[in-house]
Parts: structure tokens; C-alpha cells; sequence
């Protein structure tokens, strides 16, 4: 059974006001899916009767775990391959050039969900930064659960199968009981917060690299245009914004030019691309 008009409005307009994401007609399935599990956790015989006792009784934790829930939390190590290339092979070497003095590197891995990505990030800069570098990574997602997750650091085997080697498990991953944990060494340069994209962004030291893949996807274009222009705000003016593969600023914010970094496409703020940097897309 799926959910009724008025329960799928409740749904969508929470959502919408909550985190910005748009949930067209033909998602009710989805929803009902997503939440059965969330209605069954607080004791609610059907997702039916926990969306009308909270309808009538409003309740802050329960509107959070639906938040949680249908927040879309797909991601893997090493997702799509091309930017974490880009970021060894073009990225990574011009930063080291140009911050030549301060010998840091600030990454923020938004949406992070689970941390896959920023922890895929940190193997990538353990990996390809000369030796003396230091860097910090910042994880955020608008999902407490998937903050929690992430700060945990623990794979389930089928985890760890999804795009990373075995010789990066063995090498930065320990055993936890039937999961994997990421080494101390590692986790020591990535955090982890709640943050909500669509909000007003708190103070935040600026970002040499930005990643913010996969989740623009979700919000209309005036959003979209709003969380691309706070983006810009924490960028430096010559870092690189990477998107999602289906995601452009193009038609969206003109503030951005698409550059090529390897076999993928970044963005840069325009008119502060170093010379030679890359071309216009």
C-alpha cells in the first residue's frame, strides 16, 4: 500500500523545508519504503499511523529520522575514479607548487554521507603529498546518522569491497570484530559534522579543494545557485570545486568556469585560473 496524497505532501513539504530536496509525485513507493523501518524503530504500527501521530503531535526527533532516511546516502571508496585521478595526477601537483610555503592542504568533502569519500581522500593525499605536507579534511552531511557512521569509521566487508584495492585495505584499515576500521594515522586528519548545505554556512576556514558530488542533483535551481555561491565563499580563489558527473554550474552560477583535469572536468572561480592551469570547458 502506498502512501495516501495528504501523507506524501506532509512528507515532501517536510523535506523540502527541512533540506531542500525536491520530492516529485511517483516517489511515494520510495518514501513509504524509506520509512517503514523509521515507524517500526519508534513503535508505530504502520508508517500511516506515524506520519498522523506526527501530523498531530509534532515531534522534532521523529521529523529527524525521516530526514535521515530519505536522505539519499549511496556512495562507495573511490567513487567514479576520475576525479581522485585528476586529483593525483593534475590537482595535487599544482597545489604543491603553489603552497609551496605553507606546506597544507584543506579538502571539504560535503555530503560525505558515510565517509567513504573523505577517507578516499585521505589515501589519495597519504599517498601523492611530499614528504613534510600536512592536510585536513572536512566531512559534512546533512544526516546525523551518516555523520555518526562516519566518525565511527567502520566497513562492513561488503563496504570495503566496493571500490577500494586490497592492498589499500591491508595497508590503512584494521580489523573490528566482522568489520574494518580505519587506522588512527588516518583518521586523525579527517572530521566530521552536521551541516545542512541549504542553510546559511557557519564560519569555515577557506578550501584549497572542494568536493561536492552527487547531491546538487536534488535541489532546484535556485537552491542550487545558492549552495554554489556559498561554495565559492570557503573556495580559494584558485581552488578546484569538483561535482558529480550529471552536475554543472553551466546556466547556473557564472561565477564558476569549467576546466579540464585530466580524463574528468573541475571548476574554478573565474578569471583566477593560474595561467596553464587548464581550458575552458
Amino acid at each position: 500500500m502506498t502512501l495516501s496524497q495528504s501523507d506524501f505532501a506532509f512528507v515532501s513539504n517536510l523535506v523540502r523545508r527541512e533540506a531542500s530536496i525536491v520530492l516529485a509525485p511517483g516517489k511515494e513507493y520510495l518514501v513509504e519504503a524509506r520509512l517503514i523501518p523509521v515507524a517500526r524503530a519508534v513503535g508505530s504500527p504502520s508508517v500511516a499511523e506515524f506520519l498522523a501521530d506526527l501530523q498531530r503531535r509534532p515531534n522534532p526527533q521523529h521529523q529527524r529520522k525521516i530526514i535521515d532516511a530519505l536522505t539519499t546516502n549511496e556512495t562507495s571508496f573511490f567513487r567514479d575514479r576520475e576525479p581522485f585521478a585528476a586529483l593525483t595526477d593534475v590537482v595535487l601537483p599544482e597545489l604543491v607548487k603553489s603552497r609551496a610555503g605553507a606546506r597544507k592542504l584543506r579538502f571539504w568533502s560535503a555530503a560525505s554521507s558515510s565517509g567513504q569519500e573523505a577517507y578516499s581522500l585521505a589515501i589519495t593525499l597519504q599517498e601523492s603529498l611530499p614528504a613534510g605536507w600536512s592536510y585536513e579534511i572536512q566531512g559534512t552531511d546533512i544526516s546525523t546518522a551518516m555523520v555518526e557512521r562516519a566518525q565511527k569509521a567502520e566497513y562492513s566487508q561488503v563496504e570495503v569491497n566496493r571500490g577500494l584495492p586490497a592492498t589499500q585495505l591491508v595497508q590503512y584499515f584494521e580489523r573490528a570484530g566482522a568489520h574494518w576500521r580505519v587506522i588512527p594515522a588516518l583518521r586523525k586528519n579527517v572530521s566530521f559534522k552536521h551541516m545542512s548545505l541549504t542553510a546559511p554556512f557557519p564560519p569555515m576556514q577557506p578550501f584549497d579543494v572542494i568536493f561536492l558530488r552527487n547531491v546538487l542533483i536534488y535541489f532546484d535551481v535556485a537552491t542550487k545557485r545558492q549552495v554554489l555561491q556559498n561554495a565559492a565563499r570557503v573556495l580559494r580563489p584558485d581552488g578546484w570545486l569538483f561535482l558529480g558527473a550529471a552536475e554543472t554550474t553551466i546556466g547556473i552560477d557564472d561565477n564558476y568556469e569549467r576546466v579540464a583535469a585530466g580524463r574528468t572536468s573541475a571548476y574554478r572561480i573565474r578569471n583566477a585560473v593560474p595561467a596553464g592551469a587548464g581550458r575552458r570547458g
